[in-house]
């Protein structure tokens, strides 16, 4: 089975259309992908947990417990390290939260799901896919 990651973006435009009860483009993008593995940083967990005062709140559980986390290994913060010192001598240093998402997607070498594919496009050798 092939498996995706998911950037908080993703997250956030999932749960404003579960909140409207609208069937958005997030969710149409997992229907179209529902046998693939979901994987969430654990960097796009803390910054979705941003957005809820309870951690324990169901809609926010609701939502993370369908991932398997990937969690910020010596390997990932190796990648994080080559993909930050790239894009800060080419001037396109992205903010810090999305350089480590990036370096989960590239390590465990799954496409990243996200609604920013500027921002993000600017790591290279990370496989990009827009819902």
């Amino acid at each position: 089975m092939e498996s995706l990651s998911f950037d908080t973006t993703f997250l956030i435009d999932f749960q404003r259309e579960r909140k409207i009860g609208e069937t958005g483009r997030a969710h149409r993008f997992l229907e179209c992908h529902r046998e693939m593995g979901a994987y969430l940083s654990i960097i796009a967990y803390g910054e979705y947990a941003e957005g809820f005062e309870n951690p324990g709140d169901p809609a926010f559980l609701s939502v993370v417990e369908s991932f398997e986390i990937l969690p910020i290994t010596r390997s990932v913060a190796a990648r994080y390290g080559r993909i930050t010192r790239t894009l800060r001598a080419n001037g396109q240093i992205i903010g810090a939260n999305d350089l480590w998402i990036a370096a989960a997607a590239l390590d465990c070498g799954f496409p990243l799901v996200t609604g920013n594919t500027l921002h993000f496009g600017r790591v290279e050798g990370i496989q990009l896919l827009s819902y």
